[in-house]
């Protein structure tokens, strides 16, 4: 082969159009309807061919179009409107700037293994890349100092194509960089900047690339470079493909590379956010950094590292929990197990929920929530089911008071709705519904729209969806060799007017995609009611080595073949975002039937609202909490199944007779002006109810106030004067766990009396043996609820016991009392567990608890009727 010099062609345009540059560069443009209008204007056709990229639009621009830009006196006047907001954006003060300015200075860096920002940097692959990308956005929009890390795959995740038999075949089409919206960071030096990674026998080089997202920007590391060897240039070819050695490696550059990427850019952040575990090693590169640049010993280093981590875990699903065989860590994590003074034995252990069990693997999750200070799922059941999955790294800690929170995801709001539902918030809400999507006040004024105009503009944006699937279906059918009757009846798929099923999402076995496909007679009974007809739009991909998702995609396709199901059943090919925004835009109703609790959040249902559209839905992620019997329809009361086949059958029997006989009769149910006056008042508490909570803007805030504020602030309290309070944290928590053995709770005694009235207080007296301890550090409580049927309190509440007596330290007494505020049969105990007043750490920080009853691993309990 010749040796080929490289050089780079960029886009040229005269000054007039320069601006255009400036914004096709900055994807603000993606959730701007101005500006995608005025991308769009450039050249209809490319826009379309180029898949909304308006970089390689204008890379392919032909000199004759840009001479008729030159002179098209409205379209440049479109694009100095278009650029001076963006400018506006840029520049004006922001959320943060009114709520927060002491900490303007101050970084966060979300790290994340995938990012979803539109379909023109196809860099994820679901609903994880697709919240971090809203993340990115409300961020910005609410001025939060936050940088993004993640990987530049070169590959992406694959296209979805599918053969004759309706199975999913994977294409993987080549990203190019230099035409998309990302540049490459470059050094003082004006040479890009390149990182380094330690592998086994050898370093791996990685470039960044910048992706700017309004104010805010997201940095790429990409790994395919000449000087790496074949194998390790394919670290970043594929998202989540590849063997567990891929996956380890890939990890091991986004968490270790990231950091390193940023410290090379000089960006020093103060906060790192971990959104899911794939990133959990960068909390042990910081340490490392610290232990060989400042010289703090390990535990110092693990204090401040640990105060300024936030980690949020996303699934219930065990694949979507990382898990390393032990082997497979100590070939790559040595050294930097040796460099930490842990040895590699001491390092797999943070990583194991029962550290020393050597039959347990290495767990990223678990890694992640040893070393972040503040840990949380994306919905309230997603929080409580974390919570009962993770109890083993608090043992003896109750399940209920583990320290996993939850903050529900959300959407970014502008960045899914359409233009005709968004001209009649602009005229009955005000330009406040977009400035403060999350004031509850504001979308109360929903229900000033007219019922017929509401209506009117929902049809025409279901008319658009059914226009757009024909011509999408015409094109798969003729890339898949069909007949020309089977092309020619895809202009007659679906009907305009008929009450239209959206269900699109990944499809896993667990989100059960064809639970609706039960009962096929029963289902052509529903859809083909001559009065009252339906319609179904299916989209998803299955894991390309996912065979049970690839079935249920197969029975799709042919059950779709079937002539009575031919115009009601259609599969589209290839879900991306754009797909998704005409669904979530087009359809009347998104369905959703996970297998509960396994839907962790469920973000595609929240994006319907905004549109109009109504979600029926089991009772799982965020529509227990979104639902509420006047906004939507629910499958089930949020039962939970030990056996998955009656759950099946009882939960798509409930489906049916929802759909044909309260839904489908309430959305044909017309006034004289041909309204669904009932259908609109549904869609208006829809739209009321769950826009101003399910967006990312609340989201996001909630993340700064309740995480990233704390840890910016602990982070610089803990770093100051050579981290002079992270020692002396590290210092206690060593004492504390040297002197714990020998704490117990001696004797507990209480009021001998057969029954406590309601709204009485019980009263409890503890001795308790503090050994070398000081009062100062602990904290004695009373642990009280009621009682399940084995005995055990369940969802027990604590009450704080007040030191008795002059003694400081060894055998001390304390007296609590106890309200009691609901009848039934109750037990109490009392339990010790650390406590520094100088630091506001979790309650279960230290990890250490101490129960009455001694060592015993769960608690003991006396018993109390009130």
């Amino acid at each position: 082969m010749p040796k080929i010099r490289k050089f780079i062609v960029t886009p040229s345009l005269p000054p007039k159009l320069q601006p255009l540059l400036d914004i096709a560069r900055n994807l603000w443009w993606v959730w701007n309807p101005e500006a995608i209008e005025l991308l769009r204007r450039v050249d209809p056709d490319l826009w379309e061919e180029r898949h909304h990229n308006p970089i390689a639009v204008l890379g392919s621009l032909s000199s004759d179009r840009i001479s008729d830009l030159t002179r098209d006196q409205a379209f440049l006047a479109h694009l100095e409107s278009v650029h001076d907001d963006l400018q506006r954006y840029l520049n004006q003060p922001s959320w943060f700037d009114t709520h927060h300015d002491h900490l303007k200075q101050s970084t966060a860096a979300y790290f994340s293994f995938e990012f979803g920002l539109h379909e023109c940097l196809p860099l994820y692959s679901g609903g994880l890349g697709v919240l971090a990308g809203d993340h990115l956005k409300s961020a910005t929009d609410l001025g939060v100092p936050l940088v993004g890390v993640g990987l530049a795959y070169q590959h992406g995740y694959f296209r979805q194509y599918l053969n004759h038999d309706g199975w999913q075949q994977e294409d993987y089409p080549v990203n190019d960089f230099y035409n998309m919206a990302m540049s490459l960071e470059r050094g003082d030096d004006g040479e890009p900047v390149i990182i380094h990674v330690d592998y086994p026998g050898r370093q791996v080089k990685a470039r960044v690339w910048r992706v700017q997202v309004g104010r805010n920007p997201l940095f790429l590391l990409d790994a395919n470079l000449p000087d790496n060897r074949p194998e390790d240039r394919e670290l970043t070819s594929k998202l989540y493909g590849g063997d567990i050695d891929m996956r380890i490696r890939q990890e091991i550059l986004l968490g270790i590379g990231g950091v390193r990427a940023l410290r090379a850019m000089g960006i020093d952040p103060d906060v790192y956010h971990l959104n899911e575990g794939h990133s959990a090693f960068l909390t042990l590169e910081r340490i490392r950094n610290l232990m060989a640049e400042q010289k703090y010993p390990y535990e110092t280093a693990f204090e401040l590292v640990r105060s300024t981590s936030i980690f949020t875990t996303h699934t219930p699903v065990p694949a979507g929990n990382d898990h390393f065989d032990p082997q497979l860590v100590r070939t790559y994590l040595k050294p930097l197990a040796d460099q930490l003074g842990l040895g590699i034995e001491g390092l797999i252990d943070l990583g194991r929920q029962r550290p020393g069990d050597a039959r347990e693997t290495f767990c990223m999750t678990v890694l992640a929530l040893r070393l972040s200070q503040f840990a949380n799922g994306v919905s309230e059941l997603h929080g409580h089911v974390s919570r009962d999955m993770w109890k083993q790294v608090w043992p003896g800690v109750p399940v209920n008071e583990l320290p996993i929170s939850h903050i529900t995801n959300g959407i970014h709001t502008r960045s899914w709705q359409c233009s005709e539902i968004a001209r009649l918030y602009d005229r009955y809400l005000g330009p406040r519904w977009y400035d403060k999507p999350t004031n509850h006040m504001v979308w109360e004024r929903v229900t000033r729209i007219p019922d017929a105009e509401l209506w009117r503009a929902h049809e025409r944006m279901r008319e658009r969806l059914v226009g757009w699937v024909r011509r999408k279906l015409r094109q798969q059918l003729e890339s898949r060799g069909a007949s020309r009757s089977n092309i020619k009846a895809a202009r007659e798929v679906l009907d305009p007017e008929a009450l239209t099923l959206g269900f699109a999402r990944r499809f896993a076995t667990y989100k059960r995609a064809t639970l609706i496909l039960s009962d096929p007679e029963r289902l052509d009974q529903i859809l083909n009611n001559p009065d009252r007809p339906v319609q179904i739009i299916f989209a998803g991909k299955a894991h390309p080595r996912d065979h049970g998702g690839k079935e249920l995609i197969r029975q799709i396709v042919h059950l779709a073949q079937q002539d009575r199901f031919r115009k009601r059943i259609v599969f589209l090919e290839d879900y991306n975002m754009e797909v998704a925004r005409y669904m979530v835009q087009g359809v009347d109703i998104w369905l959703n039937n996970p297998r509960r609790p396994l839907e962790a959040s469920g973000t595609s249902g929240m994006k319907v609202p905004v549109n109009g559209g109504i979600n029926f839905s089991v009772l799982d992620g965020w529509w227990c909490e979104g639902y509420d019997k006047e906004n939507g329809w629910a499958i089930g009361a949020g039962e939970d199944y030990e056996d998955p086949e009656y759950q099946d059958q009882v939960e798509v029997t409930a489906l049916y007779e929802m759909l044909e006989n309260e839904i489908a009769f309430m959305y044909y149910e017309r006034s004289s002006d041909g309204v669904p006056r009932e259908w609109v008042r549904v869609m208006k508490n829809s739209m009321r109810t769950v826009n101003a909570e399910f967006n990312t803007n609340r989201m996001v805030e909630e993340y700064t106030q309740r995480f990233y504020v704390p840890c910016f602030e602990q982070s610089t309290r803990l770093s100051e004067n050579d981290a002079e309070a992270a020692r002396e944290l590290a210092a206690w928590r060593q004492d504390v766990a040297g002197k714990w053995p020998a704490v117990r709770v001696i004797d507990i005694d209480a009021e001998e009396q057969e029954a406590q009235p309601m709204g009485s207080r019980f009263a409890v007296r503890a001795r308790v043996d503090l050994g070398q301890l000081s009062t100062e550090d602990v904290l004695v409580e009373i642990y009280h609820g009621l009682l399940d049927r084995h005995g055990e309190i369940q969802t027990g509440e604590s009450e704080t016991m007040m030191l008795t007596g002059d003694a400081t330290s060894g055998e001390v007494d304390y007296a609590g009392e106890i309200p009691c505020r609901r009848s039934g049969l109750r037990g109490f105990t009392v339990r010790v567990i650390p406590r520094n007043p100088r630091f506001p750490l979790s309650r279960f920080d230290t990890g250490l608890i101490r129960w009455y009853g001694e060592d015993a691993p769960a608690p003991a309990t006396q018993n109390v009727t009130s």
